[in-house]
């Protein structure tokens, strides 16, 4: 490249740890116009992947300067493609290349590197997420490395503030035992695309807060279910890092001023405003969203709520967040702020063996009406 050899190898937590973290605070996530997010790793810099079965994270060093990183993860998961309906897929999160060393090829090398781990470890799948708008990773996995549009998810946030909402009482709540909760998203969710086959181990992690189910006030909730119910699970991604907002638009200054203003004014109003995501905060994310029956939508909506009421008593949780698929009817129930989400993420799916090929052009034509799961370990 003109610039000296680039040396490409695992991460080193006794060499590494202090010049990642470095690199983590130097670089931005997010389209500039709704403002950069920086992530604060608390000292741990595989902390998004350390809780996935096999994961590994990549470095690269130019003139003995880290330069470039990036981390996957692997797990097997439900796929819709024949013959059979699992398949070992790879998820590459967390590519970074230090702004003085970007457009040299890093990224790009960073990548392969880490597909050539996926194929020695067995996987049919590597896949991504990116913002619809980033033009940047869109060229470098799409058009430069083969990648193709997957499925375009969601993600709803909603600003974790003060008062709490008021929770019907025409609905009962339970939280259940990770057994059942196990049993009953294998019953329900197993055939969703990229539902894990791990979800004991998902639902028992320490990060895990539980599993709700709400239904109607008069019914039992028993081996003979509801008329109508919904289930959630919740997951304290800030317990595994921090976030921070940097470069705010205007719009979104100008409203959390005024709206924490309002609030001190005339608090009898009740005003709902945005938190300060100007310092590092946490988030809550839900994941495992199903319901059935005729109410369920409205009792998705309410055990949104009680998970915010939930957030609201964690002194850095200022975001209750989730992720659907992009034409799911399940968005239209959860409660979220347009100005903070993103209604159009885009995923991007590669297949990594020829001798599945056909399968690949047989999966990425599936409708993207699909369910879809998000793994809270790779948020």
């Amino acid at each position: 490249m003109g610039y000296g050899e680039l040396n490409i190898r695992s991460y080193n937590p006794q060499k590494d740890r202090a010049r990642v973290e470095d690199l983590e605070r130097r670089c931005e996530v997010g389209p500039a116009e709704r403002g950069f997010l920086f992530t604060d790793t608390l000292g741990d810099p595989i902390c998004r992947i350390r809780n996935s079965p096999i994961y590994n994270m990549i470095v690269a060093e130019l003139n003995n300067q880290l330069v470039g990183v990036i981390q996957g993860s692997i797990k097997l998961v439900t796929i819709h493609k024949p013959p059979k309906n699992l398949a070992r897929v790879g998820y590459i999160l967390g590519l970074r290349v230090a702004p003085l060393f970007r457009r040299r090829g890093i990224g790009s090398s960073l990548v392969v590197r880490l597909e050539e781990w996926f194929i020695a470890s067995g996987v049919d799948y590597a896949y991504m997420a990116t913002e619809k708008d980033n033009d940047a990773s869109f060229k470098l996995f799409v058009e430069k490395l083969g990648y193709v549009k997957f499925r375009t998810p969601a993600i709803l946030v909603n600003p974790v503030n003060c008062p709490m909402y008021r929770i019907s009482s025409k609905y009962e709540f339970e939280k259940l035992k990770v057994e059942e909760a196990e049993s009953l998203y294998r019953k329900f969710m197993s055939s969703m695309e990229f539902f894990p086959s791990d979800i004991g181990k998902i639902l028992r992690n320490k990060l895990s807060l539980g599993t709700w189910v709400a239904y109607p006030r008069g019914e039992s909730w028993g081996e003979i279910l509801p008329s109508s119910w919904a289930m959630v699970s919740v997951w304290n991604s800030g317990e595994v890092f921090k976030l921070r907002l940097g470069n705010a638009p205007t719009s979104c200054l100008m409203y959390t001023k005024s709206s924490q203003l309002m609030g001190n004014l005339v608090p009898c109003f009740k005003w709902r405003g945005i938190p300060d995501f100007m310092h590092p905060f946490g988030f809550y994310f839900i994941y495992g969203v199903y319901r059935e029956g005729p109410m369920s939508g409205k009792l998705v909506r309410t055990l949104c709520r009680l998970v915010h009421n939930m957030a609201a008593k964690c002194s850095d949780c200022k975001a209750v967040v989730t992720e659907v698929g992009g034409s799911d009817t399940l968005r239209r129930h959860i409660p979220h702020w347009r100005l903070l989400s993103c209604p159009e993420d885009l995923w991007c799916i590669k297949g990594l063996k020829n001798e599945e090929r056909e399968s690949f052009y047989e999966l990425i034509k599936i409708p993207t009406t699909r369910t879809l799961f998000v793994d809270p370990r790779e948020v």
